[in-house]
C-alpha cells in the first residue's frame, strides 16, 4: 500500500467530536495559566492488529507545534498485545488535550476492523479476500473501514474512498440491481463487457434468476475467454452458498471447457465458513466478506499521562513513567 493521505475533518479539528470534559479541562487550564509539557501514552486493552495510526499522525501533524513536540508510534498493521504502547505524545498539554477522544476513536474502530480482516485473511490461506462491508457502516467511515480491512490483510475493497486511501483499485463488478433491471444475467454481463474498460475483470453474478450452474454456463458460453469469474451470492432464503454448490459449479465449468473461469464466493462469509469451505476442498478462488469485518467490535484503547515536566506520574493501578516498546519509532 502507498502512504495514505488522511485529512482531519473540520468537526475533529474544532473539537466538536471531543468528550465535553476535555473541552472543559482545556478551558480551565488555559484560564489558570497552566500548560505543562506532558507525555501521554496510548495502549490497547485487547490484542489485535494496529490500525488508525496514520490517521492519528495526520491529526497530530495539524495540531502540534513543529519544534516543540515529539511523537513516537508503532507502524500501521503491526500486531499488538495488551498494554503495548502504540502511540506516545510529548508536548504541552493544551496543544493536544482536546483531541484525546478523537485519537482513541481512530485507533479503536480501525484496529477492530483490521483485526477482523486479519482473521479472514488467515483463514483463507492465501486465497484473496475482498472487503464488501461498506454498506454496513455510516458513509462517513466507510472508506476508513475498507482501508483498515486492507491493512488487516484483505487484497481489495469495494468502496471508492477505501481504495483511494489504500492506494489500490476498487474491487467489484455488478450488483443484482443491474441484472434485475436488464432482466437477464447474460444480457447484463454482456453490457458490462461492452461498456467497462478492458482492465476490469469480467465477473458475473450468477444467482439472480436461474440455477447457479445454469447461469454460470450461460455467461461462460456468451463471454468465452473474456469471463474471469462467476460470483456465487446465494441468499440465506435459498440455503446460501454451500461446499457442494461450489464443487458442482466447478465440475460443470470444467466439463464444458471453461477451466479458466474462477469462482468467487460472497454472502455471510466468516473465518469459520472460510475454514469449512477449504477444509472440505471447495475450489474457491476468492471470498467477499462484509459484515464480519464491518461489524467488528472496536478495540478499547486507553490514554494515560505518564510524565509531567519530565517527572514520572500515574493514576492508581498504572505504573508511573514511560513504558518501553521496541516497536515504537520516532515519527515527529
Amino acid at each position: 500500500m502507498r502512504q495514505p493521505k488522511f485529512v482531519p475533518s473540520a468537526a475533529v479539528l474544532s473539537g466538536e467530536t471531543a468528550d465535553i470534559y476535555f473541552a472543559r479541562t482545556v478551558e480551565i487550564l488555559r484560564k489558570e495559566g497552566i500548560n505543562p509539557v506532558t507525555t501521554m501514552e496510548i495502549f490497547p486493552n485487547y490484542p489485535g492488529v494496529l490500525c488508525g495510526i496514520e490517521e492519528a499522525k495526520a491529526l497530530l501533524a495539524e495540531i502540534l507545534p513543529k519544534n516543540e513536540s515529539e511523537v513516537w508510534a508503532v507502524d500501521e498493521g503491526e500486531t499488538m498485545q495488551v498494554k503495548d504502547v502504540v502511540l506516545r505524545i510529548k508536548a504541552r498539554y493544551l496543544t493536544y488535550g482536546l483531541y484525546e477522544t478523537a485519537l482513541l476513536g481512530m485507533l479503536a474502530h480501525a484496529s477492530g476492523w483490521a483485526t477482523a480482516a486479519r482473521e479472514c485473511a488467515s483463514a483463507a490461506r492465501g486465497i484473496p479476500v475482498i472487503s464488501f462491508g461498506a454498506r454496513h457502516v455510516h458513509p462517513n467511515v466507510a472508506g476508513i473501514m475498507d482501508y483498515a480491512a486492507v491493512v488487516g490483510g484483505c487484497t481489495g475493497c469495494s468502496s471508492i474512498e477505501g481504495a483511494r486511501l489504500a492506494g489500490i483499485t476498487p474491487s467489484g463488478t455488478m450488483p443484482h440491481a443491474l441484472i434485475l433491471i436488464m432482466g437477464d444475467t447474460v444480457k447484463a454481463t454482456l453490457a458490462f463487457d461492452k461498456h467497462m474498460p478492458a482492465d476490469i475483470a469480467r465477473v458475473s453474478l450468477v444467482d439472480t434468476f436461474k440455477d447457479e450452474v445454469e447461469e454460470s454456463l450461460r455467461v461462460a458460453e456468451a463471454l468465452g475467454d473474456r469471463l474471469h469469474s462467476v460470483r456465487l451470492d446465494t441468499p440465506v432464503e435459498r440455503g446460501r452458498v454451500t461446499v457442494h454448490l461450489v464443487k458442482e459449479v466447478r465440475a460443470w465449468l470444467d466439463l464444458k471447457g471453461y477451466k479458466h473461469v474462477k469462482i468467487f464466493v460472497s454472502g455471510g462469509v466468516t473465518p469459520q465458513r472460510i475454514t469449512e469451505f477449504l477444509d472440505a476442498g471447495a475450489p474457491v478462488d476468492g471470498f467477499g466478506v462484509g459484515s464480519y469485518i464491518s461489524a467488528a467490535k472496536p478495540i478499547d484503547f486507553k490514554a494515560d499521562i505518564h510524565e509531567i515536566d519530565g517527572k514520572p506520574v500515574s493514576k492508581r493501578g498504572r505504573l508511573p513513567g514511560l513504558s518501553p516498546n521496541p516497536k515504537l519509532k520516532r515519527v515527529m
